[in-house]
């Protein structure tokens, strides 16, 4: 008897490969869409250069918008966790975090064009909202970090959370938006605008005595940074619980193990 041979198209049975598949799929459609731009990015040219049936994609999303949710996700995940690597060394202060995070959007294209709302890189997925609310980008981790930092005396305490949040998202994301704006001689490097960001974020949002404290063995920047590092931690696993739902593997393991083989062969 002949042994029995998959059709074209149809989905691997191993989920490794199958989740292996999706990743060469993402990363095709994010060369295509880096080049051209998403408005000219077809299904057909995807499957080209990622080398899978047209019908292949479609087993993996439904739509091609559904196709890069779940590229921005990838890059979401893959975002805080270089950012997740810093802050891991330490010490770690909320201008820290700041600073990484301005650092990290500015070098990832795709991200970048998503905050700046860059047409020629979206198209018309400009006018739709990812993953909704500043608080849902922030994550529901970021109120408990915002409660420990005050808790140790390294947050103003007349500002209430909701103003907080105000801060901290106005300082990253209007920094970011307004830089392009400025007349050439005025635009600084990503680097400078990076430490721009967390100055100015730090000095809006940091009680006036942590501003002042360098010793990274003193007992309050030991908690700062486990604070931060746990508030990353908890945005790291909110981000790959979306990103498992994009890839449909929020029921298996693969994908933790696929992200794990990841970070070690870093």
């Amino acid at each position: 008897m002949k042994p029995e041979t998959r059709r074209v198209g149809r989905p691997p049975q191993d989920a490794s490969q199958r989740l292996a598949r999706a990743h060469r799929i993402l990363d095709a459609t994010a060369g295509l869409v880096l080049r051209w731009g998403y408005d000219k990015t077809t299904v057909e040219d995807i499957a080209k250069r990622a080398g899978v049936a047209k019908g292949t994609i479609y087993l993996h999303w439904k739509t091609r918008e559904e196709l890069f949710v779940a590229l921005l996700r990838r890059e979401r995940v893959e975002m805080i966790t270089e950012v997740r690597r810093h802050v891991v060394d330490g010490p770690a202060t909320l201008r820290d975090l700041l600073r990484l995070l301005a650092l990290e959007l500015l070098g990832r294209p795709l991200m970048r064009a998503s905050i700046l709302g860059d047409s020629e890189v979206l198209g018309r997925l400009t006018r739709q909202k990812w993953d909704g609310t500043a608080e849902a980008e922030l994550g529901g981790g970021f109120q408990t970090y915002l409660g420990t930092l005050l808790k140790h005396g390294a947050l103003r305490s007349d500002l209430s959370p909701a103003e907080h949040v105000t801060t901290f998202v106005s300082v990253l994301y209007g920094f970011l938006t307004v830089s392009p704006m400025m007349p050439a001689g005025y635009r600084p490097s990503d680097e400078r605008l990076a430490e721009l960001v967390a100055d100015a974020g730090g000095n809006a949002m940091e009680a006036t005595v942590s501003r002042t404290v360098t010793d990274p063995a003193s007992a309050v920047t030991q908690a700062v940074t486990r604070a931060t590092l746990e508030y990353v931690d908890a945005a790291l696993e909110a981000a790959r619980r979306k990103l498992r739902v994009s890839l449909g593997f929020e029921e298996t393991d693969q994908f933790e193990e696929h992200e794990e083989n990841k970070e070690n062969a870093r």
